[in-house]
């Protein structure tokens, strides 16, 4: 059964230990954390003060998404502030080898490290890395514009690592996020994906557990 994470963007932050309450008691196991600088993205969501403030009122996985310029800059605090798993975007670095150093650095603080895709970034960009990481975040949307269809060239995506996971006996799990509903999320269970996140699905309905289990 594939996990889903919710993202915690679109909880209405007025009541949000009880919107983590609700989704834990709904069948969430993991949160997605999303982070926007202003400058990788357009947009800026929130920083390390808020996933601190979560992670004392919840014992859910912290699944924090870096859509950031610099994450090597800015690890650190997000470590300290409860990140269970950090993923950056390999769009952000500069070459293989800072990003194997910053796969390095998050597994030595006992974190586990991800890495994420925007949609134009083929799959076949993070073969230096797959054997050394816990996760991949395939981005079914562009990062950093809530709202978007689908886009389902990440189906191929899922796909592909999915088989080079099987054929060379790596562990990561596929991950993806953007536009993801009943519909879509089935399509992305068939090609092979461990976790789905869903921001509005969830938080915008009146009954978190119908959509986590439409998504199970």
């Amino acid at each position: 059964m594939v996990k889903i994470a919710p993202s915690v963007l679109s909880a209405d932050f007025t009541k949000l230990k009880e919107e983590l309450d609700s989704i834990k008691e709904a069948g969430a196991s993991w949160v997605h954390y999303d982070v926007m600088d202003g400058h990788f993205v357009p947009n800026i969501s929130f920083g390390y003060s808020i996933l601190n403030d979560i992670s004392k009122v919840t014992d859910l996985f912290l699944d924090v998404h870096l859509m950031i310029s610099q994450p090597r800059l800015y690890v650190d605090q997000f470590i300290k502030s409860g990140a269970s798993l950090i993923v950056f975007h390999l769009e952000a670095m500069n070459n293989e080898n800072d990003v194997k150093e910053l796969i390095d650095y998050v597994h030595k603080q006992n974190v586990q490290v991800g890495v994420s895709i925007k949609p134009f970034t083929p799959v076949e960009a993070l073969l230096p890395y797959l054997q050394d990481l816990d996760l991949v975040l395939v981005m079914s949307v562009e990062p950093g514009f809530g709202g978007q269809k689908f886009n389902p060239s990440a189906l191929d995506k899922i796909e592909k690592l999915k088989n080079m996971k099987e054929n060379q006996n790596y562990h990561y799990l596929i991950e993806v996020d953007g536009g993801i509903n009943e519909e879509t999320g089935l399509m992305c269970k068939e090609k092979g994906v461990d976790v789905l996140v869903a921001g509005s699905y969830i938080f915008n309905s009146d009954n978190y557990k119908e959509k986590i289990d439409s998504l199970k």
